[in-house]
């Protein structure tokens, strides 16, 4: 079975150094497209932003006052219009990179799973009640499963403490 069609745009809007490639990001919402078993063409725009962009569209929109890591803007057509257009993600470079560092993950394995956060919205997907959220955060898992990325939702080891404090004094016992 052929793969329906993909358009999607790419906008850098922000520095691009550790920001992955538009062919990433491609091969990323058409894997989640194809889990989530949308069989039809798609059209979607994904703007990589700066900080200061990212905190002026979440206020806009969301009513909070500070830069997030993903939005998404599901299209709006009026009954009856049949259309690929799904909609736009806005993706803010360096709240994701921040993110990362925090979590000891790979930036780039933290894009992915924002990219296909923000599709999943578009899909009409969310996490407003637990049930929801368990049925999406499922679908990422297995999204980013096949592409040999981690689920970032399953615990992660915590580094093991380290023997002695890097002050302690070391006592010759004789």
């Amino acid at each position: 079975m052929a793969t329906p069609p993909l358009e999607l745009s790419v906008a850098y809007a922000a520095p691009r150094r550790g920001v992955p490639s538009a062919a990433s990001f491609r091969r990323w919402a058409a894997a989640a497209l194809a889990t989530a078993r949308h069989g039809r063409p798609a059209e979607l725009s994904l703007r990589i932003v700066g900080a200061r962009e990212g905190r002026a569209l979440n206020r806009r929109y969301r009513g909070k006052d500070y830069a997030t890591n993903v939005l998404s803007f599901p299209v709006e057509l009026p009954r009856g219009i049949d259309s690929p257009l799904l909609g736009d993600i806005v993706v803010c470079a360096p709240v994701v990179a921040r993110e990362a560092r925090e979590q000891h993950k790979p930036a780039r394995d933290h894009f992915a799973h924002l990219a296909i956060h923000g599709v999943l919205h578009l899909l009409g997907f969310d996490h407003q009640d637990p049930r929801a959220a368990a049925r999406m955060e499922s679908l990422e898992a297995r999204i980013l499963a096949s592409l040999g990325i981690a689920d970032p939702y399953r615990a992660r080891p915590v580094a093991s403490p380290r023997l002695r404090p890097r002050n302690a004094r070391i006592r010759d016992i004789r």
